[in-house]
């Protein structure tokens, strides 16, 4: 952190900047995705160390995640799920292959049957940014994790939950430098 309230946020891939551009995105959301996609470098490294995980579709899926919120722009500040397809739709449309296009339409729905570990760090990252904490979403992470290494999800959940604590510390500041963008 560079002072108590101004994260020292990792740059977008100049790729997913390059679409949000191209797309139109508002200030807020381009400051939005670059502090998911700081925490989902973070978790990364972390899930990294314990089992094989797709880098670079994880960390292009938490930049873009949220584009299709230039389609439904009350969806910037309030609840909705119109982005997420519309997200999928736009960034086909611009040349993204399907399967990082997807983390665009599936965020919002971890819960579902098949859901693939980089589609849950996606979702991790997109609710750990703001110190959210999803029990049932990191139960889910934890279980994929002891699985692929053959441990007890117990020992597993011990080890992320204090990865996400120490993530979740820094929310309050990311979440002011989001609020200093303007919507439109």
């Amino acid at each position: 952190m560079s002072g108590n309230t101004e994260p020292d946020l990792r740059p977008l891939p100049a790729e997913a900047a390059d679409l949000l551009r191209r797309a139109g995105a508002p200030p807020r959301l381009c400051a939005h995705l670059r502090a998911v996609h700081d925490v989902a470098v973070e978790i990364v490294e972390w899930v990294g160390r314990e089992v094989d995980v797709d880098r670079a579709a994880v960390l292009f899926g938490a930049a873009t995640h949220d584009i299709g919120k230039v389609r439904f722009p009350a969806e910037l500040s309030g609840a909705g799920t119109q982005h997420e397809p519309a997200g999928q739709e736009l960034l086909v449309a611009l040349g993204v292959e399907p399967r990082l296009a997807r983390f665009a339409a599936l965020h919002g729905n971890w819960q579902r049957d098949g859901a693939t570990l980089d589609e849950l760090l996606v979702t991790l990252a997109d609710k750990v940014w703001k110190g959210r904490r999803e029990p049932g979403l990191e139960e889910q992470v934890a279980q994929v994790i002891a699985d692929a290494r053959g441990e007890p999800v117990w020992a597993v959940f011990m080890r992320l939950d204090d990865e996400l604590t120490r993530i979740a510390d820094g929310a309050e500041a990311r979440l002011a430098f989001q609020s200093r963008f303007p919507t439109t």
